[in-house]
């Protein structure tokens, strides 16, 4: 243990870059008493070789606000950058003095993807830090839990520095393409869901009964053609129906659109989930889309519990028992479960798993226990 450790309490402390004793005081005589020990800067350049720098990125619409730590937490460094085209080289001449260096932007994914992405091109090793574990770190420190962009900034770097578990961004593959086509499937079924809905509550008030549960736009084109209102209200409420009607109709031919190239999609990756009975085009681009690499999950049941489909421990006392899991990507949850049901309804061998469950019996045969915690069912390799 090197001689310029200060002790606080029973927190041990590196001496920040630059700092100095005070003479005659109790950890200046204690250095003078140990003269075989090389001074503060000798110690940090001698151990900087095997330290690497975290910059932490707070990313936003308008700026980009980073932070550079060093071992202990501390902030050496602090940049705000406004995003435009030359945020990418502002940042990376700001941390050309702090090498090796990792970036740990929050929200990778979301938000700072296209900034991630920019960092990974330059040949930058970048980590995708949740925002949740973000929050945690705030939440602890007992310094300030101020919600600034430089302390959020700090935040995501402790996560870095203090995770080992974190992804590592990696450029964008064809799973992108999928993602981005099923996300757009999934928002232009919300659109034309809300814009039956609201043509149904048009048509209660133009016709008794409305109409059937089950409305397209065929069947409101056909009701509206045999309505003739009254009076002014009448008349405004069937001039809106014809508005939702004609956003419906779009809606059905980007629809259409979507589908097709969803398919084109799919081919073009040279997937074989489709394979699996029950997975179509679009099942297959919510998968392949929303999990991206398989190899972030290191088990089984990580990926169960990314999906949703795991199982939720709800036991008290001696009672063990487990509940659904509401949490989880849903959208990846639903494709799962159209699957399942698909398999359950026909004679393929998914029909005979829920059988068996009800028997108390795994797919082997042999009779269900409870699960070990050394028993572990590992994934398969990364790949198709």
């Amino acid at each position: 243990m090197p001689c310029h450790r200060l002790l606080v309490g029973f927190r041990a402390k590196w001496p920040r870059a630059g700092f100095s004793l005070r003479c005659g005081s109790k950890q200046a005589r204690a250095i003078d008493s140990h003269q075989e020990c090389p001074p503060w800067h000798h110690y940090l350049l001698s151990h900087r070789e095997g330290f690497v720098f975290i910059i932490g990125i707070d990313p936003h619409k308008g700026s980009h606000t980073a932070a550079v730590l060093d071992r202990s937490e501390t902030v050496i460094g602090e940049l705000c950058v406004i995003a435009d085209r030359g945020q990418r080289d502002r940042l990376l001449r700001f941390a050309a003095d702090f090498t090796p260096r990792t970036w740990a932007i929050e929200s990778a994914s979301g938000l700072g993807a296209l900034l991630a992405q920019q960092l990974v091109a330059a040949g930058e090793t970048v980590l995708d830090v949740p925002p949740t574990l973000s929050a945690r770190v705030r939440l602890l420190d007992g310094g300030s839990t101020d919600k600034t962009d430089p302390h959020d900034a700090r935040a995501a770097a402790i996560v870095a520095l203090r995770h080992d578990r974190l992804r590592q961004v990696t450029p964008v593959d064809h799973t992108a393409v999928l993602r981005l086509l099923a996300d757009r499937h999934h928002d232009l079924t919300g659109l034309r869901t809300q814009a039956i809905c609201r043509l149904h509550a048009l048509l209660c008030g133009l016709t008794p009964g409305g109409a059937g549960r089950l409305l397209s736009a065929r069947q409101a084109a056909q009701i509206l053609r045999g309505l003739r209102p009254a009076g002014p209200v009448e008349i405004e409420r069937k001039r809106i129906a014809l508005e939702l009607l004609g956003d419906v109709r779009r809606f059905d031919n980007q629809l259409i659109a979507a589908n097709q190239r969803i398919v084109e999609a799919v081919l073009a990756s040279g997937t074989t989930v489709t394979d699996i009975h029950g997975v179509g085009p679009l099942g297959a681009a919510i998968i392949l889309g929303h999990t991206g690499d398989i190899g972030r999950f290191p088990t089984s049941g990580h990926f169960a519990r990314y999906t949703g489909t795991a199982p939720i421990a709800a036991s008290s006392g001696p009672k063990q028992r487990h509940r659904l899991n509401p949490r989880g990507n849903r959208q990846l949850n639903r494709a799962l479960h159209v699957a399942a049901v698909t398999q359950v309804r026909n004679h393929t061998p998914g029909r005979a798993l829920p059988e068996k469950a009800r028997r108390g019996q795994d797919p082997q045969g042999s009779v269900a226990g409870p699960q070990t915690p050394d028993r572990q069912d590992r994934l398969p390799a990364p790949g198709r």
